[in-house]
């Protein structure tokens, strides 16, 4: 059965995304937060080059997360933090706010996510403008809901989490009490436990980072250099449309992803 992608890239909610988008009413009920949304776009990707400018769909890949951000009603500013001139020049011509140009020595291969965003942070600070939280988007998860920033800023504000990240729930073939690890030229299981849950069923539920949204309290990123802290709350997009994409291989998964869409 061919997958629909179109439905999820407008900007215009269809029926099965109502349950996401957020009465105003309802806004007025939280705590008033102040979110800035921060796009990280380097230059220089080795298994992708150009990646985050590289066209998908017929439109560069960093414009799938600019429409998401437009979209949210809760994100107080959106900016791009890049080293790349190809980039900024196109962003800027995508509408995005550029207000620096990243350090080099901020953009590289080993570069933590966690410096790119306190150097944001640091950068608004010096020019007296704070945020309560900052929303990682990064480009190379294009594919979201419309409505799922919003209610994830809607989930991490009601809950008082130090953070909020995007998961999918892991395979049963890959929850952790199935996993092993080599020690000793024998297996064990991964969790440290001495014996195997038997039968599927018994698992609890596990879930990764599918790399579409990260929210985190600037105090815990300033304070604490985490970007998790202690109380880490999540949104399961499982079953939606989802690449993350690092290789050649997740390209040509995202452009299946976007083709067959009708």
């Amino acid at each position: 059965m061919a997958l629909n992608i179109t439905s999820y890239l407008s900007p215009q909610p269809s029926l099965n995304t109502q349950q996401l988008i957020i009465p105003i009413f309802e806004k007025l009920k939280l705590p008033n937060l102040k979110v800035i949304a921060i796009i990280p776009a380097r230059g220089g990707s080795k298994g992708i080059p150009g990646k985050n400018i590289k066209l998908l769909g017929g439109k560069p890949l960093l414009q799938y997360t600019r429409e998401a951000a437009k979209q949210s009603s809760r994100l107080d500013k959106v900016i791009l933090s890049s080293e790349d001139p190809e980039i900024i020049e196109i962003a800027k011509k995508l509408g995005l706010e550029v207000p620096f140009t990243r350090p080099e020595e901020l953009a590289r291969d080993e570069t933590p996510s966690i410096e790119v965003i306190k150097h944001a942070l640091d950068f608004f600070r010096e020019k007296g403008e704070e945020f309560d939280a900052v929303c990682l988007l990064q480009p190379t998860t294009p594919f979201r809901l419309p409505g799922l920033i919003d209610s994830c800023i809607k989930k991490f504000s009601s809950n008082n989490y130090d953070s909020l990240i995007s998961v999918r729930e892991v395979p049963a073939e890959f929850n952790p009490h199935w996993v092993f690890e080599e020690k000793e030229g024998l297996l064990k299981l991964a969790t440290g436990e001495e014996s195997i849950i038997p039968r599927r069923q018994e698992l609890p539920k596990a879930y990764f980072r599918d790399g579409a949204i990260y929210i985190t309290k600037s105090q815990v990123l300033l304070k604490q250099n985490s970007l998790f802290g202690k109380r880490t709350g999540f949104y399961d997009t499982s079953g939606t449309p989802y690449v993350n994409i690092d290789t050649p291989a997740d390209w040509e998964k995202a452009v299946e992803l976007v083709e067959s869409g009708e």
